[in-house]
């Protein structure tokens, strides 16, 4: 027959909530990565021995307690959508702990439960950073270890193995943990799992030479007259803020004291005015373009020539033959750039209505070449998605920028725990990347995550460094999603071996305990 539970359901809801709030200490801004492993531990300590039914609650414990405080950034200016939100990442939760208390409850060696309740928390991830309304990865567990040693294993599988890395030498601890209370002689062998998993993530090298030559990139951090949601109420100020750096930086050059740039990035809504539409906008950047002497990335948003419709664009300005190639970005975020079933929304928050028009999604990869350099480009929060950053380098991406607005959320942790998330990105493609914001925290990283250097937060400067092109593709790069697939698979045959596990017989008053 099964082992009884571990802990009592009456001690395990509040430990999972524990767990959980343990689990977000591992992400920025107080970036403990080694939390991550050890939250996962401690939920699966409170998921040993349990059924189905009181796992779904313990999870959904785990995952509220986690999503409120991971999230709480979304609450600082739209107040009930962060606990909605809250609430329906948290769901996902529910799911997760019955799987892996069916991965605990399978009868086959410790090695392969350890496995299984890593590939289950990766297929659970899988399934939110897809739905709904195109998903929201906020939170997978590997962001939280863009400076954990086995950040390596990302160029590898990507982040669904940093994933399964911390889901599995959690399992492993929890195991320790729990065959030391048991049987103190047998908790060698999981320790021994767990530091196997650190020694194989700190042997992975991460390439950081040029293979195509490097270029000189500067990031322009232009600011904003105030955060929160109305930031571009004072939208000229923004574009105006922008113009004046990069006007700096075009003095700085000419004096010697900062290298000439072959290319200047500007963040996401740099300009809001549509420069295609407004001559004035339009004059300004092309000032600044042509005092820089080379191509500007510029975010801003462009009309429609046939409807109201709005969308969120790089768009390349020439110093010669100003306005020129262009990405539309693919992957509008609902509820800040798009809202879904407004409606019904509204009932719960009056703020939707802020979101004056949804943008329109582009379809093509985002790709362009100014000055001979071939940019993936990525905007906002596309840099969460798996499949876009993969493409921009599928398709031939040196080098990656990330262009962000994180103006909304003020002086919160939005801003670094995205930045996280970039670092994964650059070991995990091999990829140096530029990661610009309108406020911050912005940073030109190298292709091993390693910041080269960094701004402050609701600061206005601009950032250089000499950053190399590459071309090799990493592993995880051409695994693309067959590998999280693959990943996701193995957490769910142990979690179906686990059905088979004999049903343990209730307690006299019939409840679980």
């Amino acid at each position: 027959m099964p082992a009884p539970p571990s802990l009592p359901l009456w001690a395990a809801g509040p430990a999972a909530a524990a767990a959980g709030l343990l689990t977000d200490l591992a992400f920025p801004s107080v970036g403990w990565w080694w939390c991550a492993p050890v939250g996962v531990a401690a939920l699966v300590v409170c998921l040993d021995g349990r059924r189905v039914g009181p796992a779904a609650g313990v999870g959904l414990l785990y995952g509220t307690a986690f999503m409120l405080a991971h999230l709480q950034w979304s609450g600082v200016y739209v107040g009930a959508v962060w606990l909605a939100l809250a609430a329906l990442e948290a769901a996902f939760f529910a799911v997760l702990g019955p799987l892996v208390a069916l991965v605990l409850g399978a009868r086959v060696p410790l090695v392969v439960r350890a496995l299984g309740v890593g590939g289950a928390w990766v297929a659970v991830e899988a399934l939110r950073a897809r739905i709904p309304f195109g998903g929201f990865g906020w939170g997978r567990l590997a962001f939280s270890q863009a400076d954990a040693p086995t950040l390596g294993l990302a160029s590898l599988g990507g982040a669904p193995l940093l994933t399964f890395a911390v889901g599995t030498s959690g399992a492993l601890l929890a195991a320790v943990a729990l065959t030391v209370r048991r049987r103190p002689r047998s908790a060698t062998a999981p320790a021994v799992g767990a530091v196997v998993v650190l020694l194989v993530g700190l042997s992975v090298p991460t390439p950081t030479a040029a293979e195509e030559g490097t270029v000189q990139v500067a990031a322009v951090q232009g600011d904003v007259p105030r955060p929160g949601l109305e930031f571009n109420a004072e939208r000229r100020a923004v574009l105006d803020n922008h113009v004046a750096a990069t006007l700096d930086l075009a003095e700085a050059v000419e004096v010697g004291t900062t290298p000439a740039p072959d290319l200047v990035i500007w963040p996401e809504n740099a300009s809001d005015i549509d420069p295609l539409r407004n001559d004035d906008a339009a004059e300004v950047i092309d000032r600044a373009a042509v005092a820089v002497g080379v191509p500007i990335l510029v975010g801003t948003l462009l009309g429609s020539d046939v409807d109201d419709s709005v969308r969120n664009v790089t768009l390349v300005w020439d110093p010669e033959a100003g306005p020129g190639e262009r990405y539309v970005k693919r992957h509008p975020v609902p509820f800040g750039e798009y809202v879904p079933y407004r409606e019904f929304f509204r009932q719960i928050s009056d703020k939707v209505d802020l979101v004056r028009s949804d943008m329109v999604a582009g379809d093509e990869v985002g790709l362009l070449t100014p000055a001979g350099v071939a940019i993936g480009v990525l905007i906002c929060f596309e840099v969460v998605d798996d499949d876009l950053v993969g493409d921009v380098v599928r398709a031939g991406a040196e080098l990656v920028t990330v262009q962000t607005n994180n103006a909304t959320f003020g002086y919160t942790d939005e801003s670094v725990q995205q930045l996280a998330m970039s670092r994964v990105r650059a070991v995990e493609h091999g990829r140096a990347v530029v990661h610009v914001s309108t406020v911050g925290v912005s940073a030109l990283i190298a292709p091993d995550g390693e910041i080269l250097t960094s701004g402050g937060h609701f600061t206005r400067e601009v950032l250089t460094a000499e950053l190399p092109r590459r071309a090799s593709l990493t592993l995880a790069t051409v695994l693309g999603a067959g590998g999280e697939a693959a990943l996701a698979a193995a957490g769910l045959v142990v979690a179906a071996l686990g059905l088979r596990t004999t049903r343990r017989p209730r307690t006299p008053s019939g409840r679980d305990t």
